[in-house]
């Protein structure tokens, strides 16, 4: 049997393969204890079966940023990184100038999709984000930006349902063993 869910369906009958995910939160002002957006999104991650396989804060610096998720990836411990923060328009946010020269390959899907759903909630606000995806060494990484609201949308109605390896039509999960092929 399966469930109809935004985008696709869960088959109820298969069993989740958990993925270990890292939460980034980008933010100059941001701390363990008011990092609202990092916890909710941590708490959705590990409510969907999930793990967390790391967490942390870094300022909005491009050198922090990417010494980070590099190191998350280096591990061989991390199958996606989610960051959240420093995907505006201001001159502070970096993450997507961090981020994207690394992408062995941008999922120009995600910026589409995730901007759909954004628009839903808050209407043309949704063009002062510049989420956007990709996959570096082997490894997923989603960028959206730091409310608490765009990281319920984009965990919610974009990212949950394709690190669901239940998910159909398709979903990651069943890409991640073919990621780095030649």
């Amino acid at each position: 049997m399966s469930t109809i869910t935004f985008g696709g369906y869960i088959e109820d009958s298969l069993k989740i393969v958990p993925v270990r995910i890292a939460v980034l939160t980008v933010s100059d002002t941001r701390t363990k204890e008011n990092d609202t957006s990092g916890h909710v999104l941590a708490g959705r991650i590990t409510d969907s079966g999930h793990q967390i396989a790391g967490r942390a804060i870094v300022k909005d610096d491009i050198g922090q940023i990417r010494e980070q998720v590099k190191a998350w990836i280096a591990s061989g411990e991390v199958d996606a990184v989610i960051t959240t923060g420093g995907t505006g328009i201001t001159g502070r946010d970096v993450t997507v100038e961090a981020l994207e020269p690394l992408f062995d390959k941008k999922i120009d899907g995600f910026s589409v999709i995730f901007h759909l759903v954004s628009y839903q909630s808050v209407g043309l606000s949704t063009l002062q984000s510049r989420a956007t995806a990709g996959i570096i060494g082997g490894v997923f990484v989603f960028c959206l930006p730091g409310s608490n609201g765009a990281v319920k949308d984009g965990w919610d109605k974009v990212i949950s349902a394709q690190l669901d390896s239940r998910h159909g039509p398709c979903n990651m999960v069943e890409l991640m063993p073919r990621l780095l092929e030649k």
